[in-house]
């Protein structure tokens, strides 16, 4: 289960890199999960409150069409580091035993996501005159709050969310495809 909480939490850092961070902070200071090692200070309150000021900064940043792009391109970066972060944190055993290649699975995870939101970002913001841009950040924080929520709570339907982001993805590539051809 731990492998897919891992899993669970840095798809969501993706979208927004201090959702899960935050999630799994509280998780940690309320008991939730128990982190080991450099992860168990996590759940500290500086720790929850520097998070969730960061947090509200990516919220508001990544509302305003042309800052939400300048966000994209430093949460490039970020998001894949957290990506990291919470996948060896929260991997338990396995973040002990192969921490690089829990670290190397959350930078993929985190990285692919992130690719896939600033790919779709700019189409949305052109589209819509840039009106869509807080409607859909407003949707990728809700899936990345309820990804990380099932992550940390019922870590066995990360796989419904996997198959959810892969249909996604494949309906995103499929629809680009057709109108590059036509």
């Amino acid at each position: 289960m731990d492998i897919l909480t891992a899993i669970g939490l840095a798809l969501p850092a993706g979208l927004n890199a201090y959702i899960p961070l935050l999630g799994l902070a509280l998780a940690q200071h309320f008991g939730v999960v128990a982190l080991a090692g450099p992860w168990s200070e996590l759940g500290e309150w500086w720790a929850i409150g520097l998070i969730a000021a960061l947090l509200l900064i990516e919220i508001f940043a990544d509302k305003v069409p042309v800052l939400d792009h300048a966000n994209d391109v430093l949460q490039t970066f970020v998001r894949p580091a957290a990506g990291a972060i919470v996948a060896v944190a929260a991997s338990g055993q396995a973040g002990e035993n192969y921490p690089f290649a829990m670290v190397a699975l959350g930078i993929v995870l985190a990285g692919a996501v992130h690719a896939l939101k600033a790919a779709a970002r700019p189409v949305v913001n052109v589209a819509t005159g840039g009106a869509g841009a807080p409607a859909v950040s407003t949707a990728e924080d809700v899936a990345a709050a309820g990804s990380t929520l099932i992550a940390l709570l019922v870590p066995v339907l990360v796989v419904v969310v996997i198959a959810l982001l892969l249909v996604i993805a494949w309906l995103v590539f499929t629809r680009r495809r057709t109108k590059a051809s036509t």
